[in-house]
């Protein structure tokens, strides 16, 4: 039986940087059949609704064996749904987002080479969505801190490190001040800790670390980077920013048994349509759901592709210093699969 993915085209450059990523995965062979399904934005303003997720894609995403998600847009304001990426995550609890954060060879490296990956709990913390009026004028916002959801988060974390070789997990959280909530999330990691001895454990507060990526983000290199929802919502979009564009960032939301891959980067509306935006993150994100699928080789010819046509820096996107157009990146990388 082969493979079935569910694929979301989302919004703003979405639909073509999507279109952008099946074109790499079919040149390198994939044997994957992907299943296009509507959400986002656009989506919703057309059809209405307390989702941005019809029943459809809710059903072809639960008869699938991964997801991949373009970048939505998220509406704001009270009353309005929450997001593509958030109610995924939640409704197949796929507790881990993933981001590695590696500099590619010829690239804008503001501080300096890196190479790390940033491990986020994906389901609870504020993302939680609970919000309480108290009077006129005091709104305050739950965050949810389960042990499971810890745990989880912790042992991919630490699991993580052991398939890479690396020998360090680097704990962030804020536990002077939230004793209860940081607290519970440091005492989770310690525990799974013990079932890794080769592995150690590091802790850092959320602003010291904010300031210590800027000032020698080198320290954290070979290490995983674990934490709360929104911490590290935060930090691994500063992480981004170290190595020149957040348009090289793919990221994969994982749980115990299914998985969503998605670009880091948002819907750039203003962008949509120019033909214009870097598709690695696109492209990447969809190689590491072939791997996912057992397509190693496939997967590794695509990674490998995409860092030749970086190094050469001639066909590459705005964003990288080129002045090439998004398809003709693409095809530079469909030549170099071939």
């Amino acid at each position: 039986m082969g493979k079935k993915a569910a694929v979301i085209k989302g919004d703003g450059v979405g639909p073509e940087l999507v279109s952008s990523m099946l074109r790499v995965v079919e040149a390198a062979g994939t044997n994957v059949e992907f299943i296009m399904c509507e959400a986002g934005a656009q989506w919703w303003e057309a059809n209405g609704g307390d989702s941005l997720i019809p029943p459809e894609t809710w059903d072809t995403l639960g008869n699938t064996d991964a997801g991949f998600k373009g970048p939505t847009t998220t509406p704001g304001g009270t009353g309005s749904p929450r997001s593509v990426a958030v109610s995924i995550r939640q409704k197949f609890n796929l507790y881990a987002n993933v981001r590695p954060i590696r500099s590619f060879p010829n690239t804008q490296k503001p501080l300096g080479d890196v190479d790390f990956v940033c491990v986020r709990e994906g389901t609870e913390g504020l993302y939680f969505g609970k919000e309480v009026q108290l009077t006129e004028n005091v709104y305050i916002a739950i965050r949810k801190i389960t042990r499971p959801a810890c745990r989880n988060v912790a042992r991919y974390a630490f699991e993580e490190a052991v398939r890479r070789g690396w020998k360090s997990v680097v704990a962030i959280h804020k536990s002077n001040i939230l004793k209860m909530t940081c607290g519970t999330f440091l005492e989770e990691v310690d525990k799974v800790k013990h079932d890794y001895p080769g592995v150690e454990l590091e802790e850092y507060h959320i602003d010291n670390i904010a300031q210590q990526l800027i000032k020698n983000p080198q320290i954290f290199n070979n290490k995983v980077l674990l934490s709360t929802n929104l911490f590290m919502d935060i930090l691994s979009e500063e992480c981004s920013a170290l190595v020149g564009s957040i348009g090289l960032i793919y990221s994969a939301n994982i749980g115990d048994n299914y998985a969503m891959f998605e670009p880091a980067h948002g819907s750039a509306p203003k962008y949509a349509g120019l033909d214009k935006v870097n598709p690695v993150a696109t492209v990447l994100a969809g190689a590491w759901l072939l791997d996912y699928l057992g397509e190693r080789e496939n997967s590794k010819a695509i990674f490998e592709a995409a860092e030749k046509v970086i190094s050469e820096g001639k066909k590459v996107t705005y964003d990288m210093g080129g002045d090439a157009k998004s398809s003709e990146m693409v095809d530079e990388i469909i030549r170099k699969i071939a």
